[in-house]
């Protein structure tokens, strides 16, 4: 990135990161209000969580409640964690995807890229 004397131009950059602030924080608040859910057992165990990683709520099947059988539901539940968390973790990559890096114009060779 350069300025009109074709010096590198810091103000542009400086615009940019903060653009690029201003995205990711949009991107952020959006992540937090948004409700995902992870099941197990074909739905019998569903847990909701934010975007954010807040966990909203744990929906358990009466059926898949035996006491004599506890380790099943304690698989259940944890399974639903881990796909929920999973769901989480692909909505924040979507978000920091939709983000963008700034173009870095003569600083490219500085880091290490070749022009």
């Amino acid at each position: 990135m350069t300025d009109a004397t074709g010096g590198f131009d810091l103000g542009g950059l400086l615009q940019q990161a903060q653009a690029m602030q201003e995205q990711m924080e949009a991107a952020q608040a959006a992540q937090a209000e948004t409700v995902l859910e992870g099941e197990s057992g074909g739905g019998k165990v569903r847990i909701q969580m934010t975007g954010a990683g807040s966990f909203v709520s744990v929906s358990i099947a009466p059926d898949v409640v035996d006491p004599d059988d506890v380790e099943i539901l304690e698989d259940l539940v944890l399974a639903a964690l881990r796909d929920a968390g999973e769901k989480v973790m692909e909505l924040q990559e979507e978000a920091m995807g939709d983000v963008g890096m700034p173009d870095l114009g003569g600083l490219g060779g500085l880091l290490g890229g070749g022009e």
